[in-house]
């Protein structure tokens, strides 16, 4: 019998929050892999701490709360303790870009196998409106009433430099296309990252600023690492310029985990092992 992915839990999103889509979006994402045979049982959702934090509450699977920031360590542990696991990770801009940047960058540059799905708000909603490292200039909330005097930076191009095996944007007002990003996100075999810009209908709703400006990538080379740059670097201090929604980037290549089992290994085993990951990545 199928599950009912939506727990009774009351949902207390505000209304127009981008968390619904992607709340919904990933449940039918897991009703398609139950329908087609996988068990949700090996599914484990890891959250933050924020507003996007609750769809631990939400959704019906195995789910993990942890600190703020720290929704990647344990979702490692979990992955190296059990490789057979299906391992997302969901958290906020504040919670992947500030508190918990080290362990992002980490993760990208071990490319360990889990998805790190970021709900970009731009803000910190949860507290009711201070910055967060990706607010525009100038961004006025309770912690920053003149303005904030940073720049944002930019998560695409930081996880291209870190070494991320698939790089991503979706935005919440898009659904088709976000499904099909995190889809192909929890598919790939590697670290997959997918920045969504997300809707805070209370604190910072950027929906006709988004609707202007966005765009698909199309007859994008996502094995071209230069072009993803330079699409990345597209949107960035400039707030004028279009946005791109899709795969930026996409290679493949041997995984944080698969390398460490190699370390039981003799040396030439090792050696062979090791190889043979690399050649199969080419």
């Amino acid at each position: 019998m199928t599950r009912n992915l939506i727990t009774p839990a009351q949902n207390t999103w505000c209304p127009g929050c981008g968390n619904f889509s992607i709340q919904h979006t990933l449940k039918d994402i897991l009703a398609v892999r139950e329908k087609e045979g996988s068990s949700l049982d090996n599914v484990v959702l890891v959250s933050g701490i924020g507003c996007h934090a609750k769809i631990a509450d939400y959704l019906n699977i195995n789910t993990v709360y942890t600190l703020h920031g720290r929704t990647i360590p344990v979702a490692t542990g979990l992955k190296l303790a059990n490789p057979d696991l299906t391992v997302i990770c969901c958290a906020g801009d504040g919670d992947a870009y500030a508190e918990g940047l080290d362990h992002l960058i980490f993760a990208a540059k071990r490319n360990i196998d889990i998805t790190m799905i970021v709900h970009n708000n731009r803000v910190y909603g949860l507290t009711t409106g201070q910055y967060t490292p990706t607010s525009p200039l100038g961004f006025k909330g309770k912690s920053t009433p003149a303005g904030t005097a940073e720049y944002p930076f930019n998560p695409l191009e930081l996880m291209l430099a870190s070494g991320a095996t698939y790089i991503a944007r979706g935005y919440t007002k898009k659904i088709p296309q976000l499904a099909q990003l995190i889809r192909q996100g929890i598919a790939h075999h590697g670290f997959a990252f997918i920045d969504i810009l997300q809707i805070c209908a209370s604190f910072f709703n950027m929906t006709e600023y988004y609707q202007s400006r966005v765009y698909d990538l199309s007859g994008h080379d996502t094995g071209d690492f230069g072009m993803a740059c330079a699409k990345a670097r597209e949107w960035d201090y400039n707030r004028d310029a279009p946005i791109a929604l899709g795969v930026f980037y996409e290679k493949s290549f041997p995984t944080f985990d698969e390398r460490l089992f190699v370390q039981n290994l003799t040396p030439d085993e090792r050696a062979h092992r090791i190889r043979d990951l690399f050649e199969a990545a080419k």
